[in-house]
């Protein structure tokens, strides 16, 4: 088995590239949809990310108010590594529990950490590989202007609250350039899974 860390920047077109990699045989694990599963209602991580913000942040039916939520953590350092403290270790239970299962089925398996912030945790140096989907800081911004209607300043605040992309490429493995068309963009994709690929079989060597 081998295990990639999959990361980019906000806007970076990652999930995008995630599902190009399930197309081709990687086993995605997404960290993302993990943490919101930790944190639904009835869940123990529910109840203390509620605890530690207030009842601000939860909707009518009770699930929790990403954006205001969001809107907090990325204005208020403190307060984001104070909800880390609660997701990161339930978070990393279910993601194990998913290799397991992952690793029971297919011992040569590609397995895809799809983590956003790989490199800014330091999970980056748990992974045999680091793949980053790489687009520059103006199309990130000019693409999360665009998919969650911010305003300029609210674009760069978030922005400003991860690793500057270009400081990420010193750690990456592999890069995939999303800036260009879909189909070039899967491409690339093809040709690091094939080095994946070569990789695991060299680590059973």
């Amino acid at each position: 088995m081998l295990i990639a860390g999959l990361t980019g920047g906000i806007a970076s077109g990652k999930s995008t590239v995630a599902r190009m990699f399930e197309r081709e045989g990687g086993y995605i694990i997404d960290l993302d949809a993990i943490s919101r599963r930790v944190v639904e209602p009835g869940r123990p991580g529910w109840q203390e990310v509620v605890n530690l913000f207030g009842s601000k942040i939860v909707n009518k039916d009770q699930t929790l108010n990403r954006k205001t939520l969001g809107d907090i953590v990325f204005a208020d350092h403190q307060k984001r590594r104070e909800l880390e403290k609660i997701l990161h270790p339930k978070i990393y239970e279910e993601e194990n529990h998913q290799i397991g299962k992952i690793v029971k089925d297919d011992v040569k398996a590609i397995v895809i950490l799809d983590i956003p912030l790989l490199i800014e945790v330091g999970r980056h140096a748990t992974v045999d590989k680091v793949v980053l989907v790489y687009v520059s800081s103006r199309v990130q911004i000019k693409r999360l202007r665009e998919r969650d209607r911010l305003g300029l300043e609210d674009a760069r605040r978030r922005l400003s609250s991860q690793m500057d992309i270009d400081s990420k490429l010193r750690y990456a493995h592999y890069v995939i350039n999303n800036e260009g068309t879909l189909k070039k963009t899967e491409e690339t994709v093809k040709e690091v899974f094939q080095k994946l690929k070569k990789a695991e079989a060299l680590k059973r060597l």
